[in-house]
């Protein structure tokens, strides 16, 4: 459904900065995936991330995106029967490469590591949703919120069982941690995503929020079959959730698991495949990944 092929990604080319941190990355999601990515720090988890968001554009290499609905866009507004593309209804790959990042908004929803990020603390829960409610759709100038938005607002919050269904007139701002990236979840999957990418978006809560944004993650992308990648750092959540994980290391995948083998591994066999693969660097990116 989305594909990386060859993707090299370098920063800061010709100084002594320089780093390397994707080498001819090779990745086919497949529509429905739901797979967790784990690496040591610096292994191109998050280079990877806004690879496909769009953040950044690869030197080398190509990303495509099935399942595009081209539209008819015509030469001549005069002219009716003068058509530049394929009509709606035909599906093809598109290559996003150097689409940017706005472009890509409507196709790929993203949540943050940083709760503070995806929503607008001076604005309202509903105001939030009806932000996301619209994305991708064309906008005027008039701002209002209709009855059937409210409604829909009202029963996708309680899903969250936050009783923020309660609350659509308080200020985002106002919310705690937790219950913003509960509800950037929320916005990020309102109008169902291409494709749904997590940066660790459970690291910087407590334990006990984490558990429960990560429950809401499984049942809202289980639910619209939403294809998703999520970062972790947490083993035991990369192994629990998804049917497919990949180790990466220095820019490139080094492990890809999915189905019955996904199923039977444990913490240890996965310290074990980064011990192996680790040249030396072990030691510190043990403590990062357990």
């Amino acid at each position: 459904m989305l594909e990386l092929q060859g993707i090299h990604k370098t920063f800061n080319i010709g100084t002594v900065n320089e780093k390397k941190a994707l080498v001819d990355l090779n990745l086919k999601i497949n529509d429905g995936d739901f797979i967790t990515v784990i690496g040591g720090n610096g292994a191109g988890k998050s280079t990877m991330l806004n690879i496909i968001a769009g953040v950044f554009t690869p030197e080398e290499g190509k990303i495509t995106i099935d399942g595009v609905e081209l539209k008819k866009k015509r030469k001549n507004k005069k002219d009716a029967s003068s058509v530049e593309e394929t009509p709606t209804q035909s599906v093809t790959t598109l290559d996003i490469t150097k689409m940017p990042e706005y472009k890509r908004a409507a196709m790929i929803g993203r949540v943050f590591q940083d709760p503070m990020v995806g929503t607008a603390a001076n604005m309202s829960i509903e105001e939030n949703l009806a932000l996301a409610n619209r994305r991708g759709k064309r906008r005027g100038l008039r701002w209002n919120i209709t009855k059937e938005e409210r409604e829909l607002f009202r029963e996708k919050l309680k899903m969250l069982d936050l009783n923020l269904e309660d609350r659509m007139t308080t200020k985002v701002g106002l919310l705690s941690g937790g219950q913003r990236q509960a509800l950037t979840l929320l916005m990020a999957t309102l109008i169902k995503p291409k494709v749904l990418l997590l940066d660790e978006h459970t690291a910087a809560l407590d334990p006990k929020t984490a558990s429960k944004v990560l429950s809401l993650t499984d049942e809202i992308t289980g639910k619209d079959k939403i294809t998703t990648v999520m970062i972790t750092h947490n083993m035991k959540d990369a192994i629990s959730y998804g049917n497919r994980l990949i180790m990466m290391m220095n820019g490139n995948i080094i492990y890809d698991v999915s189905g019955e083998e996904k199923k039977n591994l444990t913490v240890q066999d996965l310290l074990l495949k980064f011990e192996q693969n680790s040249d030396g660097e072990f030691a510190n990116d043990r403590m990062l990944l357990s």
